[in-house]
């Protein structure tokens, strides 16, 4: 009977498993931020992406809680067109020399079946930090049979006029200022 307690305290333990927040870190090779801006008013979309970011998304899915901490090179900007995208990295535009990196950090927000399905956070662009929401599309975890890992990936999409980041190229010729942003993300299980 002196061993009962013991073990029947060790039973209950390990019979309900401790719920922790997991973290997963940006997968570079499947994270593309990118956008969709206006030209002439209406003329024609451009689209871009950026080609390297990095960071680490926190979820605590039984909690219905998670925070998203994300850094984009600003440099790695793409058009598809070379000249656009020297433009783009001038002081005119994004001036990369002065602001190398875009940040994003949030909070998870409104989890439905374990799956968040919005980010409260704070973009800070050309060095300027307003709130940002973006609505979580679709949201999946899995094992990822090529890796053996679990990796967790997200489609994300907002709108935000990049004027109020400083960013206002092309008003005077009646750009909109207007900006689609849709991100692709997926994250790796930290060991």
């Amino acid at each position: 009977m002196k061993n009962a307690l013991p073990v029947a305290i060790l039973a209950l333990m390990t019979g309900s498993a401790i719920a922790i927040p997991v973290t997963y870190n940006v997968d570079p090779n499947h994270t593309y931020p990118s956008f969709e801006a206006d030209h002439f008013g209406g003329l024609s979309n451009w689209r871009g992406k950026f080609d390297k970011s990095s960071g680490t998304i926190v979820i605590d899915k039984d909690k219905g809680a998670g925070t998203v901490d994300i850094t984009v090179d600003a440099a790695s900007i793409d058009f598809g067109h070379a000249k656009l995208n020297e433009h783009a990295k001038s002081a005119e535009m994004f001036d990369i020399e002065k602001f190398p990196t875009a940040t994003y950090k949030g909070t998870l927000a409104k989890f439905k079946d374990g799956a968040p399905t919005e980010i409260d956070g704070q973009l800070t662009l050309h060095g300027v930090t307003k709130p940002v929401k973006l609505t979580i599309n679709q949201f999946k975890c899995i094992v990822n049979p090529m890796i053996k890992k679990e990796v967790c990936g997200a489609d994300a999409s907002a709108t935000i006029n990049r004027s109020d980041f400083g960013v206002s190229f092309g008003d005077k010729y009646g750009f909109k200022q207007d900006v689609k942003l849709q991100i692709q993300v997926e994250g790796i299980r930290a060991s």
